[in-house]
């Protein structure tokens, strides 16, 4: 049996703020009143997924400049000239 490494990641600052979290449980608490929205400006509907609400959470807390983590995805992606 081989053994295995384990990754371990560096010890220091954490990765997310305390404005972060902040923001994430201040969504948390809006999901469980209802008022809570998706969407741009609240237009959407009533957000009823955990995860869904601490997405807007972390959002939120990106753009007031809080430490968050870059979000994971693909990116930008490049663009190709289409054959047609």
């Amino acid at each position: 049996m081989a053994a295995r490494k384990r990754a371990r990641r560096k010890t220091g600052s954490p990765r997310y703020g305390r404005a972060a979290s902040k923001r994430v449980a201040s969504a948390m608490r809006r999901r469980k009143k209802g008022t809570l929205k998706s969407g741009r400006g609240g237009k959407g509907g009533t957000v009823k997924s955990r995860k869904q609400a601490i997405a807007i959470g972390l959002s939120e807390a990106r753009k007031k400049g809080a430490k968050v983590p870059r979000k994971r995805g693909a990116g930008k992606r490049s663009t190709r000239k289409r054959r047609t």
